[in-house]
C-alpha cells in the first residue's frame, strides 16, 4: 500500500487522532460503494467522503494529472483529520501507484492492490479476469499488480463502457443491463478464468447480473471488502481504531460539483446507509 511520509505542508491541519474520521475519495459516484462497506464494517468510524464531480472523469487525463488530483484529495481529507485515506478511485489509484515513491503524512490505500491480492487468494485455475473502464483496461494495472506478485497468472481483461451510465441512470433493472453484461462478458466465458476482479467500484452495484451470466462457478471479486480487510488489519493494533464509546457514526459526504442527482444517486448507493449531510466544497 502506498504509505507515510510528508508531502504538504501541514502547518494548518490539526492533528488526526484515534477518533479522526477514515477519509475516502473518488472522482465521483463510484466511490459510495467502498464507503459503504466500510461504514457497515466498521459502524464505531467517523467517515468523510469527497466526489471530485467538478472534475471527472479522471480516466480521460493523463496520469500526471490525475496524480495531482489525487494529492488535492489527500490534502483535502488531511485538512478534515483523517486518519486513514482510501483511494476509492481505480484512475486514482492507477496514478498513485506509478508513484509508489511518494510517501503521505498518513496511510494511503488504494483499491487495485487488496482486489488483486484477493482475486490471486481466490483462483485455483491460475487464470483471472478483469472488467473495467476503458482507461483502467487500457493502463493493465491490474496485470502489472497480479503479475509482480505472481508472474504466472493469465489475465484477462474487458473494457466495458456502458457499465457506468446504465448504473448512475438507475437502469440496473432495464432488461438491456443484461443484454450489455453479456455483451461485454462474453469473450470471458469462453476462457478459463475461475475468478474475476469488478476493477471499477460502480460495478459492485451490477454484481448479481454479472454473477447470473457468469455463472455460480465463477468468484467475482468486489474491491470494497478487500480493502475493509486491510483496514481490519491496519486497526487491529488498536492505534487507529476509534473509541468504542463513540454513540454514533458520523459520515459526511463533500461534493466539488453539487447537484441534486448526485444525492438521488448517492441515497441510492448508500441504502441503507444514512449520512448527515452533503456539502459544497472546492479543492
Amino acid at each position: 500500500m502506498i504509505n507515510s511520509g510528508v508531502l504538504f505542508n501541514t502547518d494548518d491541519m490539526s492533528e488526526a487522532n484515534n477518533n479522526s474520521p477514515i477519509g475516502v475519495f473518488d472522482s465521483g459516484l463510484g466511490g459510495l460503494t467502498v464507503l459503504k462497506e466500510l461504514a457497515q464494517r466498521f459502524p464505531q468510524e467517523h467517515f468523510v467522503y469527497l466526489g471530485d464531480t467538478a472534475r471527472l472523469p479522471y480516466g480521460s487525463k493523463s496520469i500526471a494529472t490525475i496524480q495531482r488530483y489525487a494529492e488535492q484529495n489527500i490534502e483535502f481529507l488531511m485538512k478534515k483529520k483523517a486518519k486513514l485515506i482510501v483511494a476509492a478511485c481505480n484512475s486514482a489509484s492507477s496514478a498513485l501507484l506509478s508513484h509508489s515513491d511518494k510517501s503521505y503524512p498518513v496511510p494511503v490505500i488504494n483499491v487495485i492492490e487488496p482486489a488483486s491480492q484477493s482475486a490471486l487468494n481466490t483462483s485455483t485455475t491460475g487464470s483471472i479476469g478483469v472488467l473495467g473502464t476503458r482507461a483502467t483496461i487500457g493502463q493493465n494495472i491490474y496485470e502489472q499488480v497480479i503479475h509482480k506478485l505472481k508472474p504466472s497468472m493469465i489475465i484477462h481483461s474487458q473494457a466495458c463502457p456502458l457499465f457506468v451510465p446504465f448504473i448512475e441512470e438507475g437502469l440496473i433493472n432495464d432488461p438491456l443491463i443484461n443484454l450489455v453484461i453479456h455483451r461485454y462478458v462474453s469473450p470471458l466465458l469462453a476462457t478459463n478464468v475461475d475468478t474475476i476482479i469488478l476493477g471499477c467500484t460502480h460495478y459492485p452495484i451490477i454484481k448479481a447480473f454479472i454473477q447470473k451470466v457468469m455463472g455460480k462457478h465463477i468468484q467475482l471479486i468486489d474491491s470494497a471488502p478487500a480493502v475493509a480487510d486491510i483496514l481490519q488489519h491496519k486497526m487491529a493494533t488498536g492505534t487507529l481504531l476509534a473509541n468504542q464509546d463513540q454513540k454514533e457514526q458520523n459520515i459526511e459526504l463533500c461534493i466539488t460539483d453539487i447537484n441534486s442527482r448526485f444525492q438521488e444517486v448517492a441515497a441510492r448507493f448508500l441504502k441503507p446507509i444514512s449520512y448527515s449531510n452533503i456539502t459544497a466544497t472546492h479543492l
